[in-house]
């Protein structure tokens, strides 16, 4: 099967608006006869859903949450990007749309990153409108700040909750259509199958958590908002309840796979604290902004306070390494996910490491409390300031920024951040692959669509940090309403889907005999157990780094795990009950498949790039010894995987990538 992007002719800041002009469109009195199902009331299942009801689409929208205010996308933390230059520092679309393919090592679709950077600042004024509570300076006006891979202030936030507050924005639009009765809300759902009728996604296959039901819900187009896959990994920044399962489910049924390798991992993580954990907490990129990342000169003093014997106060200045600043004096301690994260892995590795098991390196905010206190300090004309008055003057200023960061750290750690140092570790994050999509957002399944993190779109090999949230509300509220639209207009006269047909019968039986295998297989060991095993797998030999001896071990080892799952797992309960166990035996049983493939995947690209690193494929020499290492003259495509039945022998297919504006050079932050 030839992959075929669509994407439009022209320039390619012409592309959107000239593809806009020539899509076809339904009539308002004909959107009343389609339905359209949303899966996932995030940003971009909540956005999408919100705009397609208020254009007159009858929408059906799910979420396994007990409301869709509980979203995984409210727990991002650090803002959303724009390109509006308001803080006059040159940014502007073009260079957004830069930022985002070198971000991203020149591994992404440039039509689609051009338009994310188009309508980049469309999605502030909606969300203002909206009355989400940006930041704002002095005298009124927005505020922005940096992220990782760019050197211009672009990112909006509302302190270390953004998320939550464009969540809450999206929301009350989609209440607002619930309440008006255009909206019908299934919460405590979980989606089981796509059901494809005469080849057209036409419905899906629910389980009513509360009750254990399965449901038939027939649509004329499906669109999947459910977030990306990193709790393969077991420990990650996710929620506990994020899994792949509804994308899984319709790669199963035809919609390829991109990219299922790239994954990000993010470098300002609260550490590993123990086997007991079941995830990992997320301390924001913006703290990057001001805090300085740094480790112990001399290995003495890292096994020192490894032992207990000093702390990183007791280090003075002219001891410490500055890491990110020494080796990226460009962007320093901003340097994209990927590049922090392999350096502070590599600092530990080599046995600088500041907690009991050595993987932990310091994010300090000394300097910038001294900086921010004696700026106060000149605005409130206070001569000779005491060192003291510095301090709670600067103090006052980064808990204005970053305030609930810090409290949710000292909750978690134990320890004051303004006082100490704060300990960071890279954990897993976000999944830059995802369903195959095309420009309008369609997967290989004709009529279902893919939005936000559940496609591979936009990001390449590394998302920039902030640029989650932008892609999210992007798809939700101002791609995908034209593009469906342009699918939708065969199906006026279609009439409503028929849950009768003997394709939603097969698909429900598959699903129950499934469910009814788990809780008859009398096994000896629980679930979580399995997925333990399988993240230890994942982050050992899929993680950070990836070598061909690894990722064929891993293979095997995953194989072994599913057998065994598949063998001796024990479900407790019924299945006409709520039971947690149940979801999450299914959940499991997809990331065993999709874990399979996701090192066949970086075993298959022979290069290293972005959040893909691979030890054989690093520059040797020069300035840009131990970096990523590409190769665009064999692997500048993306890698959209086809399932054939078995996740071990899945076909390849490859969307080859034409970069027509931006040269493909060798990603330095130097």
């Amino acid at each position: 099967m030839a992959l075929d992007s669509k994407i439009p002719p022209g320039p390619i800041d012409k592309k959107w608006t000239y593809h806009k002009g020539h899509m076809r469109i339904v009539a308002p009195a004909n959107k009343r006869r389609i339905d359209v199902i949303v899966v996932g009331t995030g940003l971009a299942g909540g956005a999408a859903a919100a705009s397609l009801a208020e254009m007159g689409y009858n929408v059906k929208a799910f979420c396994f949450q007990d409301s869709a205010r509980r979203a995984h996308s409210i727990a991002a933390q650090g803002g959303i990007n724009a390109a509006k230059n308001y803080q006059n520092d040159g940014d502007s679309t073009y260079r957004l749309f830069y930022d985002t393919v070198k971000g991203g090592d020149y591994r992404a679709r440039e039509a689609n990153v051009y338009r994310l950077a188009e309508v980049s600042a469309n999605i502030i004024d909606q969300c203002v409108a909206q009355g989400v509570p940006f930041a704002r300076d002095y005298g009124g006006l927005l505020d922005n700040r940096s992220f990782g891979g760019v050197q211009v202030s672009r990112t909006f936030y509302a302190r270390g909750q953004t998320g939550q507050q464009l969540l809450l924005g999206a929301y009350s639009a989609l209440m607002r259509q619930v309440g008006k009765g255009a909206v019908q809300m299934y919460d405590r759902h979980e989606m089981l199958d796509v059901v494809i009728v005469d080849g057209k996604a036409r419905g899906i296959i629910a389980r009513n958590l509360i009750s254990g039901e399965t449901e038939r819900h027939g649509a004329h187009a499906v669109l999947l908002c459910t977030g990306g896959y990193g709790n393969v990994f077991f420990l990650s920044t996710n929620a506990m309840g994020s899994n792949v399962t509804a994308a899984w489910k319709a790669h199963k049924r035809g919609a390829f796979f991109g990219n299922p390798c790239y994954t990000q991992i993010h470098p300002t993580c609260i550490p590993v604290s123990g086997t007991h954990q079941s995830k990992l907490t997320l301390m924001s990129e913006s703290l990057r902004n001001d805090g300085r990342i740094w480790v112990p000169k001399n290995i003495e003093d890292a096994k020192a306070i490894r032992d207990g014997k000093k702390k990183g106060s007791d280090i003075p200045e002219a001891d410490r390494d500055y890491y990110l600043e020494r080796r990226y004096p460009a962007f320093g301690n901003l340097v994209p996910r990927d590049v922090a994260s392999r350096a502070a892995k590599e600092r530990c590795d080599a046995g600088f490491g500041v907690n009991k098991t050595g993987e932990a390196v310091y994010l300090d905010f000394a300097a910038a409390i001294e900086r921010y206190g004696k700026q106060q300090a000149n605005m409130m004309k206070i001569e000779n300031p005491s060192k003291e008055t510095i301090i709670e003057l600067g103090r006052a200023v980064v808990s204005e920024k970053y305030g609930n960061l810090f409290d949710m750290y000292e909750n978690i750690v134990g320890e004051n951040p303004y006082d100490h140092a704060m300990k960071i570790y890279p954990a897993v994050h976000y999944t830059m692959g995802g369903l195959w999509v095309d420009y309008n957002l369609q997967t290989t399944v004709p009529g279902l669509f893919c939005l936000g993190e559940a496609n591979f779109s936009d990001h390449g090999a590394n998302r920039l940090g902030a640029s989650a949230l932008m892609q999210g509300l992007a798809d939700g509220y101002f791609v995908i309403p034209y593009t469906v639209g342009d699918y939708l207009a065969d199906d006026i006269r279609s009439g409503p889907i028929d849950t009768k047909r003997p394709e939603f019968e097969a698909a429900e039986k598959e699903q129950t005999d499934r469910i009814n295998h788990f809780l008859n297989n009398k096994g000896s060991k629980p679930v979580d157990e399995f997925h333990r095993r399988l993240g230890k797998v994942m982050w050992d030999k899929c993680g950070m780094a990836r070598n061909e001896q690894g990722l064929k071990e891993a293979i095997q080892e995953i194989r072994r795990i599913r057998e065994e799952f598949y063998r001796d797992v024990r479900v407790p309960g019924k299945a006409n009950e709520f039971n947690q166990e149940l979801e999450k035996a299914g959940r499991v049983a997809d990331f065993l498949e999709l874990g399979e493939l996701m090192c066949i995947d970086a075993l298959n690209r022979n290069e290293s790039c972005g959040g893909h690193f691979r030890e054989e494929f690093q520059e040797t020499g020069g300035a840009q010894q131990g970096e990523a290492k590409r190769d665009d003259a064999n692997y500048a495509y993306v890698a959209a995987w086809e399932w054939t039945g078995d996740a071990g022998k899945a076909n390849l297919h490859k969307e080859a990538l034409e970069f027509s504006e931006v040269k493909l050079t060798q990603r330095s932050y130097k």
